[in-house]
């Protein structure tokens, strides 16, 4: 049976964590292979809701969870989640999650780095979390990076926090920021240690074994494709890959352990933070758009910017993320508009794109060129069937597929695990 791996095909928020939790009862095993606790997943089970940030969300199915290699890992607030889904009834021990020892780690100076930087800024702020994900990520590359696996080598850490407090400390010091003091940090991790280490080991091992049996592996994303580092609207993005091929690297597997890619979509599009939109309606519409699908970021708690579906950027998504089909999520939130549009290019100076370019400024000056639609006034809310659809809704759906060059093979009417109509089962042959 073919693995599958879930990325989000607009700027993150499409509700992937319900996508994933559906899929998750048909995996043997669920892994987050990137990204960090600037994720948000919210799963609503029956009267529970679950607000995940690094925990794999098939643990609420009750499968074993991963946390891969290309993942940041905050420890702090690992153990925080773990405490805190604990409280609401799920199991989460050493049987039931296991965690890269070669992920890195995420310190309370890089949430500080952070947050000094977006200050420092000023109106040319990026938008970040401040939960210090692109510091970390930094720290990775440039090969000074705390990893899961030092905090099982005192002596190691020791010598490593003195380089990493070194380039640190001289920064905010820079940035008239607090610095830290070694001990404390050093005190402060060797603490947590023996919370954090059951749950450790080589993750790249297990997947091959779970491969060689012919387990069924969900990997799944953080953000989405147009937040990607490299292929985003840069430098208005996150600080890791977030495209389908990051699901090997990130966890230690070949590429041909990807699998089928399941891209998710809201009906409309939404965006946290700042950056490009093109099709952000800033009016009544996108203030109705906002109000009924709940927008506000399971992270940051911000409300996120709302408008009409931008197909243009979809496709694009598809093309550069590897998305063999979509999972359209919120279409009920549509319902009752007398008008739909959506978006099929871009107007740049006086020139047509069919793709957002690349340029900073480009992006900036993108008009949105409309195509409309016929909206419908019957209620979609709910429904678990094609035969459910009011005849405009399907058109819609339709409409969707041909711009975006990709099939629509599952579809999301509430919030409701079981409020899903499936098409195709993307893991079936």
């Amino acid at each position: 049976m073919p693995n599958v791996t879930i990325i989000g095909a607009q700027w993150g928020d499409e509700g992937k964590g319900k996508v994933v939790d559906w899929l998750a009862s048909r995996a043997d095993i669920v892994v987050r292979f990137q990204g960090g606790h600037n994720a948000g997943h919210t799963l609503v089970v029956g009267n529970q809701t679950y607000k995940l940030s690094l925990l794999p969300s098939g643990l609420v199915r009750g499968k074993l969870g991963i946390i891969g290699n290309g993942v940041v890992v905050d420890p702090f607030a690992l153990l925080a989640e773990i405490g805190r889904v604990t409280a609401q009834g799920l199991k989460v021990t050493p049987e039931t999650l296991r965690l890269a020892d070669n992920a890195p780690l995420i310190l309370p100076l890089h949430a500080a780095l952070d947050s000094a930087r977006e200050a420092a800024r000023g109106d040319r702020r990026i938008g970040t979390t401040g939960r210090g994900i692109g510091p970390a990520y930094e720290d990775k590359v440039a090969r000074r990076a705390i990893r899961v696996c030092d905090l099982a080598e005192p002596e190691t850490l020791s010598a490593k926090l003195d380089e990493l407090l070194l380039h640190h400390n001289t920064l905010l010091a820079g940035l008239g920021a607090p610095t830290f003091d070694k001990a404390s940090l050093l005190a402060s991790l060797l603490e947590l240690a023996p919370a954090i280490l059951p749950f450790a080991e080589p993750v790249w091992e297990r997947l091959a074994d779970a491969k060689r049996r012919g387990d069924r592996i969900l990997f799944e994303g953080a953000q989405a494709v147009m937040l990607d580092v490299d292929h985003g609207t840069y430098p208005f993005v996150t600080s890791s890959n977030t495209v389908a091929g990051t699901a090997a690297s990130g966890s230690g597997v070949g590429p041909d352990a990807v699998g089928r890619v399941l891209g998710i979509a809201k009906a409309y599009c939404t965006r946290v933070g700042s950056g490009p939109f093109p099709t952000e309606l800033t009016d009544e519409t996108g203030r109705l758009l906002g109000e009924r699908g709940h927008e506000f970021g399971t992270v940051t708690g911000r409300r996120r910017r709302c408008g009409w579906f931008d197909a243009a950027l979809v496709r694009q998504a598809v093309k550069v993320g590897g998305i063999d089909g979509l999972a359209l999520t919120k279409l009920d939130v549509l319902d009752g508009f007398a008008e739909l549009k959506i978006g099929v290019g871009y107007q740049i100076g006086g020139k047509v794109y069919k793709h957002l370019p690349a340029g900073v400024a480009a992006q900036a000056a993108a008009v949105p060129i409309y195509e409309s639609l016929e909206g419908w006034g019957q209620s979609t809310r709910g429904a678990r069937s094609w035969a459910q659809l009011p005849a405009s809704a399907i058109k819609y759906i339709k409409r969707v597929e041909e711009l975006v060059e990709a099939p629509v093979t599952l579809l999301s009417t509430s919030p409701e695990r079981d409020d899903t109509i499936l098409m195709q089962d993307p893991f079936s042959n």
